[in-house]
């Protein structure tokens, strides 16, 4: 079992066709060391995802602000806002984007460094990348 970050492979065509709009709402879940997700992922699941409980709510959470801007000749998705489980106690190895909008269809998964992030009822914190060209979770050159 593996977890490879990536931007999710269907995603790709299915931006292309039109599928995800900026308007959809997006969600991060979690998962443990157990999890196989890659960009062979099409959809959220809760198989292996952190447990319901102790400040995670399975499903994850929902992302804010939502934005696409253009550097130079690369497209770009940012979230304003970093995702926060306050006062949570998590342990996890990578999470799934997904649009909770379009039957949960994937968009990115997020690999921890090959590493458990562990939080003890204390706030886990996914810090996104700056929105830019070099640098957006999700990027079109």
């Amino acid at each position: 079992m593996a977890i490879t970050a990536a931007v999710v492979n269907s995603y790709k065509k299915e931006a292309l066709e039109g599928v995800h709009l900026a308007a959809d709402v997006y969600k991060i879940a979690l998962y443990v060391s157990g999890a196989t997700l890659s960009k062979a992922t099409t959809v959220y699941s809760g198989t292996n995802e952190v447990a319901n409980g102790l400040g995670y709510t399975t499903g994850g959470l929902t992302l804010v602000g939502f934005t696409t801007a253009l550097d130079t000749d690369t497209a770009y998705i940012d979230w304003s806002t970093d995702p926060v489980w306050a006062a949570a106690t998590i342990t996890a190895r990578g999470a799934l984007i997904y649009n909770s909008s379009r039957s949960n269809k994937a968009v990115a998964v997020l690999e921890f460094g090959g590493v458990d992030i562990i939080s003890t009822n204390a706030a886990f914190t996914i810090a996104l990348p700056a929105p830019a060209a070099a640098t957006a979770l999700i990027r079109m050159a």
